[in-house]
C-alpha cells in the first residue's frame, strides 16, 4: 500500500471553505459593480512575470518578499506582488491598442513573503482602481471617490483615509537638504504606526545624520489640527505655495462638493513605502480597528510606466486588500458569511420521480428561484444535514400523490414549519417573500 501523503499547506497560504468564499464573492461581487459604475473595465495578467520587470523599480524590503525562482527554462521569474507593476508592463506593451485615460480594475491573487500575521498572509486577494493618462485632480479625487464608495457598498462606511502628498514632502526634504535620503526616510516614516516615533527617530538621525533634521522631519509628519491647517503648515515647511499643494488644494476643494470631507484627513505621515509613488498617497483605516492596518491604499505614479516605455502615462490607482478587511471585519463580529446561494433544497424522497424534481427544479429557476435537486434518495435525516449544512433555508417535499397533482409541500428548514399542496407559482411567491 502506498504510503499517504499528510495533507497540509504553506505557512501563510490558506484553503477556504465554501461559507467564506461566498462571503468573500459577495463581496467581490459588490467591489465589481461599483468600479464599473464609475467606468473602470476588466484586465488580467499573468501572476508570473519576469524578475527584472517586476523589480527595476523596488526597494530592498520589497525585493525581500518576492516569491523569485528559476522555472524549466533557467528564465528568472517571479510571483508578483502587487497588481500595479504588472499594470504598468502591460500599459508598455498594449500602448497602441489602448485609448487615454485608461480606466482598468483587476481583482487577483498577489503573493509576499511577509511574516504572516492577523490579517495579514502570503497569498491574498487585491481589488485594484488605476487611471492612466491623466494627470489631473480630477482623476486623483476619482479614485477617493470610489474608494469610499465601494467600501460603503460592503458595509464599511466607518472609516478614515489618510491621504497625503510625497511632491509636498520631497520639497520639504530638499528644504532641509536631506533629499539624497528621501528613499530611506520614507521607508523610516512608513514605520511610525508600527514602531513608535522614537524609533523612528532614532532611524531619521541614523540616515540624516543629523538630530536637528530628524527633529524637524518629526514635526512635519505631525501635522496640525485639521486638513486646512495641516495643509497651510506643510506648505510653508516645504517653501511655499507651488503646484502640489495647489493640487490638493483642488481635491479638497472637490471633496467638499462631494459632501464627503469628513471621511478624509491629512496625514503628513502617510508617504507608501514603495518608491514609485511621485503625488498624492493614501491608506483607509477601519474607526473601530484602526491596528489592523491599512484596508485600502495607493497613490500617483507618474513615472512607473516610463519605465517599460519611453513616453511618460501618468497614473494613478488604489488597492482593497480583501482579505485584510476581512479579518478586520471578522474581529468586529461583523463577519459576511452567508452560507449558501441556494433558496432551496428538492429532496428526494422516491427515486422514481427524479425526473419530475428536474422539471420542478428548472420551472422554479425560470422564476428566480436558486434551487438544487437532492441527487440520491437516502434517509431524510441526511438530506436534511446535508441542506442544514450549506444553509439552505426552504425545503421542497414531493411525493407521488403530489407529483400527479402537480404541488408540492414547501418547508422552511429553520422553523420547520410546512406549506403544503403548493403550485409550483405559489412556492416560488413564498420563497421570495
Amino acid at each position: 500500500m502506498a504510503e499517504i501523503i499528510q495533507p497540509r499547506v504553506l505557512k501563510g497560504f490558506r484553503d477556504i471553505l465554501p461559507a467564506a468564499e461566498i462571503a468573500r464573492s459577495d463581496l467581490q461581487e459588490k467591489i465589481t459593480k461599483v468600479y464599473r459604475s464609475f467606468g473602470f473595465v476588466p484586465i488580467d495578467t499573468p501572476v508570473l512575470e519576469y524578475s527584472e520587470i517586476l523589480l527595476r523599480k523596488s526597494n530592498g524590503e520589497t525585493e525581500k518578499q518576492v516569491f523569485r525562482f528559476l522555472d524549466n527554462g533557467k528564465r528568472d521569474v517571479a510571483l508578483r506582488f502587487d497588481l500595479t507593476v504588472p499594470f504598468a508592463r502591460f500599459t508598455a506593451e498594449h500602448e497602441s491598442e489602448l485609448y487615454f485615460p485608461f480606466k482598468r480594475y483587476h481583482i487577483a491573487k498577489v503573493w509576499r513573503g511577509e511574516k504572516p500575521q492577523a490579517g495579514r498572509y502570503r497569498e491574498f486577494v487585491q481589488c485594484d482602481i488605476d487611471t492612466v493618462g491623466s494627470d489631473s485632480a480630477a482623476a486623483d479625487f476619482e479614485i477617493l471617490s470610489v474608494m469610499k464608495t465601494a467600501l460603503a457598498e460592503i458595509g464599511v462606511s466607518d472609516i478614515t483615509i489618510h491621504v497625503n502628498h510625497r511632491g509636498i514632502f520631497n520639497r520639504f526634504l530638499a528644504k532641509i537638504g536631506q533629499i539624497e535620503h528621501s528613499e530611506d526616510i520614507l521607508r523610516s516614516v512608513d514605520k511610525l504606526a508600527k514602531v513608535g516615533a522614537e524609533e523612528v527617530k532614532k532611524e531619521l538621525v541614523e540616515t540624516t545624520g543629523s538630530e536637528e533634521s530628524a527633529a524637524e522631519i518629526l514635526h512635519y509628519i505631525a501635522g496640525a489640527d485639521g486638513f486646512d491647517a495641516t495643509l497651510d503648515m506643510i506648505e510653508q515647511m516645504a517653501g511655499g505655495a507651488a503646484e502640489d499643494t495647489a493640487r490638493m488644494r483642488e481635491i479638497r476643494a472637490m471633496m467638499k462638493a462631494a459632501g464627503i470631507e469628513s471621511t478624509f484627513v491629512l496625514d503628513p505621515s502617510i508617504t507608501r513605502g514603495l518608491d514609485y509613488y511621485t503625488g498624492i498617497v493614501y491608506e483607509t483605516f477601519l474607526n473601530e480597528l484602526p491596528s489592523i492596518g491599512s484596508v485600502c491604499s495607493g497613490g500617483r505614479y507618474d513615472n512607473l510606466a516610463g519605465l517599460y516605455m519611453k513616453n511618460k502615462v501618468p497614473g494613478v490607482g488604489a488597492s482593497i486588500g480583501l482579505d485584510r478587511l476581512i479579518a478586520g471585519l471578522e474581529q468586529l463580529g461583523r463577519s459576511a458569511n452567508r452560507g449558501s446561494y441556494l433558496d432551496a433544497e428538492i429532496f428526494c424522497t422516491d427515486k422514481n420521480l427524479s425526473t419530475h424534481y428536474q422539471g420542478v427544479a428548472a420551472s422554479l429557476r425560470s422564476k428566480g428561484i436558486a434551487v438544487e435537486v437532492f441527487p440520491d434518495a437516502k434517509k431524510m435525516n441526511q438530506q436534511y444535514a446535508v441542506a442544514e449544512a450549506k444553509s439552505v433555508p426552504w425545503g421542497i417535499i414531493i411525493n407521488a400523490e403530489e407529483a400527479a397533482a402537480g404541488t408540492l409541500t414547501l418547508k422552511n428548514l429553520a422553523t420547520r414549519e410546512q406549506f403544503a399542496g403548493l403550485s409550483v407559482e405559489q412556492a416560488a411567491e413564498r420563497i421570495k417573500a
